[in-house]
């Protein structure tokens, strides 16, 4: 897409046209339907003695095929247009930059990778990547910045995904467009875009005291999880490695484990067990907060890192 066309992110230039493609056809049906209206209104109208009045049948099967197969062969096309705009903001990317996001009532809590944490506010570099990971702590939210032109459910227990690249730096409304509870109006805050090094800049300045992946390991420690996926007596998986591998499930299938499937693995360790080892692990919901499960997600996604060959 052409710098320009108006739009935010590639992915909103790209719905805005759609939009103007579903305003075109709607006006040129309308525009035909009102010629037709007005042109037998004219033709039919009283004492217009050119207008054939026998009332004769007459078969018109081909006009019929016609405009049926004309209108919908272009409504399919603009279906399959939509339907590509969708798949391209919600399937996985690659190379993106990920960021945390837990909906709770009633605000947007961010993390980023290096442990910065942001209340209300979500602070990005221009020309990266974007991959949001969004979970809720309480109700459904949804997650709507009206810039980018996009809005995704955020449903208990389930873990969110959507994917988008800022063109241009700026400050933008965040909303929740889910009614979650009685402050639902006050659930806002803006989206923060910054030149690559100005955003450098603010990671720097944030007080930190460790990365997510850091904190993930300390909690990792304290709940014992490496008792039995480490050296212990249990028989368990290892979790050096696993992310982003195809695992092997008890009933014959393949999983990938991405975030879900171990965000998964923790609170309900019984849906997808893996092929060989008993179903042991005790399920960890209500037990774990969703900013605390964030965190041993990322240190598991390390430990992955950690385990490639240099």
């Amino acid at each position: 897409m052409s710098t320009w066309w108006p739009g935010e992110t590639a992915h909103a230039r790209a719905v805005d046209l759609l939009f103007f493609g579903l305003l075109a056809a709607t006006v040129l049906v309308l525009a035909l339907l009102f010629f037709l209206l007005l042109r037998f209104a004219i033709h039919y109208r009283a004492g217009n003695k050119a207008a054939d009045r026998s009332h004769r049948v007459k078969k018109s099967w081909h006009w019929e095929v016609a405009w049926t197969a004309a209108t919908l062969v272009a409504f399919l096309a603009l279906f399959v247009w939509g339907a590509q705009l969708y798949l391209d903001l919600y399937s996985p990317a690659k190379d993106t930059l990920p960021v945390y996001v837990v909906a709770q009532q009633w605000m947007w809590k961010a993390q980023h990778l290096g442990g910065q944490r942001e209340i209300n506010e979500l602070h990005l570099p221009r020309g990266h990547t974007i991959r949001l990971i969004m979970s809720s702590q309480d109700v459904i939210h949804s997650f709507f910045m009206p810039a980018f032109r996009i809005k995704r459910d955020v449903v208990p227990g389930t873990a969110a995904q959507l994917s988008f690249r800022p063109l241009r730096p700026g400050v933008f409304h965040l909303f929740c467009a889910e009614y979650c509870g009685t402050d639902h109006a006050r659930m806002t805050g803006r989206i923060v875009v910054m030149e690559e090094n100005d955003f450098s800049l603010w990671l720097a300045s944030q007080d930190v005291t460790g990365t997510l992946a850091s904190k993930g390991k300390l909690i990792y420690r304290q709940l014992g999880c490496g008792g039995c996926h480490g050296k212990g007596p249990v028989r368990a998986p290892k979790m050096e490695g696993l992310y982003g591998k195809q695992v092997p499930l008890s009933d014959g299938t393949i999983a990938i484990a991405d975030e879900a499937y171990i965000r998964d693995s923790i609170l309900k360790p019984r849906a997808k067990i893996t092929a060989g080892y008993e179903p042991l692990m005790p399920s960890y919901e209500g037990k774990i907060r969703e900013d605390e499960l964030i965190a041993v997600v990322a240190y598991i996604k390390s430990l992955a890192e950690e385990a490639k060959p240099q």
